[in-house]
């Protein structure tokens, strides 16, 4: 996986120290406990994220260097420092820098995925036997590149999810780019078509149900394959497709490093474009 080369591992990194909340290192006593490394607690998230291992099971993987504790202690630290939110909004706007979002054909569709512990932010699946579970809803563009998202629990349907996903979108400034949003059938209704034209999007492809009556239409998958392959992707990652965190922030914070990375490798494939 790519998420385990180092060279996309070290230009993660390099975007994720400057970030990193400044820590009073001081002790009156100057008897302080030595604070374990950043970097190998970053290491630990990116193997939680690879993998889906437990913490516990990172904290043998990493020899014992850092507690599961710690582990937890970090990444919350983290969180409420907003140091994922910001990293994802720079790897964004570096691949729009780079080489350019292409919003002239958006695709949104939704994933389900496991949450055996529940928590905030899961239901049951539906399509898993009733068994707890979370959904997320990605807007990617023409690269496959996600430019928002929203998450919530596997009993959500999708269209109840489109309106909290474009406002993410809008929140990073690029609604009013979008030219074509690319749907399927589960969002065909006509109070979507309604908010979709509130929102200033007047061309929307999205495809029909299938009438009860008369005769079937084939399904077209026209441009929806872009978000198709973007939610297999993330769905790679061991800690999304089968997430045990009890807080949606945690999922949230995974999906920001997931996609920094997905951004960092078309990066670096970018910049390799033309090596033999």
């Amino acid at each position: 996986m790519r998420a385990s080369d180092p060279g996309v591992v070290d230009a993660v990194w390099a975007a994720v120290e400057p970030l990193l909340p400044r820590r009073d290192r001081s002790h009156p006593l100057g008897c302080r406990r030595p604070r374990v490394s950043d970097r190998l607690c970053f290491r630990g998230l990116l193997i939680r994220l690879v993998t889906g291992s437990s913490w516990v099971d990172i904290e043998a993987i990493l020899e014992w260097r850092v507690s599961d504790t710690t582990l937890r202690a970090r990444r919350d630290e983290w969180i409420a420092a907003g140091v994922f939110d910001r990293l994802c909004s720079e790897a964004v706007a570096a691949f729009d820098r780079i080489v350019g979002l292409d919003l002239s054909e958006v695709a949104v569709d939704g994933s389900l995925h496991k949450a055996p512990c529940g928590g905030a932010g899961t239901g049951k699946s539906p399509v898993d036997r009733g068994k707890l579970g979370w959904k997320q809803s990605v807007a990617a563009e023409r690269h496959g590149v996600p430019v928002g998202w929203a998450i919530d629990g596997a009993n959500r349907n999708d269209f109840r999810l489109l309106e909290p996903t474009l406002a993410a979108v809008k929140s990073a400034g690029l609604l009013e780019d979008v030219e074509t949003l690319h749907l399927d059938r589960g969002y065909d209704y006509p109070a979507v078509r309604r908010r979709l034209k509130a929102l200033g999007i007047a061309d929307a492809c999205i495809q029909r149900r299938t009438p009860n009556t008369g005769p079937r239409r084939p399904l077209t998958l026209g441009l929806r394959w872009i978000v198709e392959s973007t939610n297999s992707w993330l769905s790679n990652y061991g800690q999304l497709r089968r997430n045990t965190d009890r807080k949606p922030d945690c999922r949230h914070a995974a999906i920001c490093l997931a996609t920094t990375i997905l951004i960092t490798a078309k990066l670096i494939h970018h910049k390799n474009r033309w090596n033999p």
